[in-house]
């Protein structure tokens, strides 16, 4: 590991399916299922070590972070508990030598507003997200609202389907545009044939991001 420990990618699945489907993904599956384990595979083949969290009942489920009354008091949520887990886990190196002190997370639908909730919960701790068919914490589906936002929110990187009627390419646009007026780093990869999936530019893209905000 270099000094410090490895970086560390928190990947958070998406909803009904398991996080151990991001390891072994085959082309077949559906949601770009393929696209998010190539890149788990580029994260570790570029020196990132690479986390995926499991929603409740095994993977079966979804994230509490836009689920009333969580949504509104996430600090009373098993996720969040969840997530203080985690954290100290890598502080301790429960996980190996990781760096705590360089983190970043991405997701996709339920695990991209996952990812939205690091910003908004835990303040300071991420270097950079990537969010992939999904939006703003709290938002769920084309229910969106996407509040006031500062400068300190991390520099975000969103990967849609333009043909996503499950989480509506708008929303995404909603939070990017909210994010540009608050000056903070962002960018918007769209792709004209994709529907609520990941991305095939996912590797490259998350790749990119994560290694260019180090």
């Amino acid at each position: 590991p270099p000094v410090g420990g490895w970086p560390v990618v928190l990947m958070f699945q998406g909803a009904f399916f398991s996080a151990e489907i991001t390891w072994l993904a085959t082309d077949d599956l559906p949601f770009g299922a393929y696209h998010q384990t190539r890149t788990v595979k580029r994260l570790l083949d570029s020196g990132f070590a690479v986390i995926t969290p499991e929603a409740k009942l095994d993977g079966g489920t979804f994230w509490d972070t836009n689920v009333p009354p969580y949504s509104l008091n996430w600090e009373s949520s098993e996720d969040h508990l969840l997530m203080l887990e985690i954290f100290a886990a890598i502080e301790d190196g429960t996980f190996g030598p990781l760096d705590p002190a360089r983190m970043f997370a991405t997701g996709i639908s339920s695990g991209g507003y996952m990812t939205s909730r690091m910003a908004v919960a835990y303040p300071g701790k991420f270097r950079a997200l990537a969010i992939a068919a999904g939006s703003y914490a709290t938002c769920s589906g084309p229910l969106c609202v996407v509040p006031d936002l500062d400068g300190s929110h991390p520099p975000t990187l969103f990967m849609h389907g333009s043909l996503d009627v499950t989480v509506p390419l708008a929303t995404a646009e909603a939070y990017y545009d909210e994010l540009l007026a608050s000056g903070v780093d962002t960018r918007l990869v769209t792709d004209p044939l994709e529907g609520h999936a990941w991305i095939p530019a996912a590797p490259d893209e998350v790749q990119m991001w994560f290694e260019g905000h180090p």
